[in-house]
């Protein structure tokens, strides 16, 4: 089993434990499967999902798809030599980087 948030704390030693629990939660399903649990940054499609479902809807970020898929690109930037582009990673290192980690906590 994947240790998502020892993960994160790897990119954030700080991380909020409480924000990395709700968000463990709210994701629970989706980081059960191996399909869903990573984030594949070269597929359109995945990017314009997370773009879509995760910045837009839950997170409310507003911006360009080119502004949005930036930011995405810059933290697959900064994962660029894990192996395992885990998805609870890469959502908090989003939230983050929009000051919206309060969704979660």
């Amino acid at each position: 089993m994947v240790d998502h948030i020892a993960h994160v704390k790897q990119y954030d030693p700080q991380a909020d434990n409480a924000v990395l629990g709700q968000m463990l939660r709210t994701y629970r399903l989706v980081l059960s499967k191996p399909d869903s649990a990573q984030v594949s940054f070269t597929d359109p499609d995945e990017v314009g999902r997370v773009r879509e479902n995760y910045l837009r809807k839950k997170l409310g970020v507003e911006g360009s798809d080119d502004e949005l898929d930036a930011a995405i690109a810059e933290v697959g930037a900064e994962m660029q030599g894990d192996a395992r582009k885990d998805r609870l990673v890469v959502y908090y290192l989003l939230a983050k980087r929009f000051g919206r980690l309060a969704v979660f906590g």
